[in-house]
């Protein structure tokens, strides 16, 4: 078998491997970064909701349990056990606060 020199790339395969190439540096460049941004967006939407989720059913547990075991047949003492722990631990966390630095006027 005789080998046969490689074939001289003609202009349809230049103009080929040009849009090839500027698909390729499009979709580095500014369609990966959409992408990573989208599904960030996503995967936190999706975390957030899990995590209110869980927290809301901690809650109503916390509240069937007060009701049940330690306040039975008086319920306004549940939620004023809770209002008053979530309460106390709103204004911790208010207190340890930092304030916005203002701009200055001119």
């Amino acid at each position: 078998m005789e080998n046969k020199p490689d074939r001289v790339p003609d202009s349809i395969d230049k103009a080929f491997g040009l849009l090839d190439h500027a698909l390729d540096v499009f979709h580095d460049k500014v369609l990966r970064p959409i992408f990573l941004a989208a599904r960030t967006i996503a995967f936190g939407f999706v975390l957030v909701s899990f995590g209110v989720a869980v927290f809301v059913a901690l809650l109503v547990g916390v509240v069937r349990l007060l009701n049940i075991y330690c306040f039975a047949g008086k319920e306004w003492l549940s939620y004023l056990a809770l209002g008053s722990v979530l309460l106390g631990s709103g204004l911790i966390v208010w207190r340890s606060r930092k304030p916005v630095p203002q701009r200055k006027s001119k």
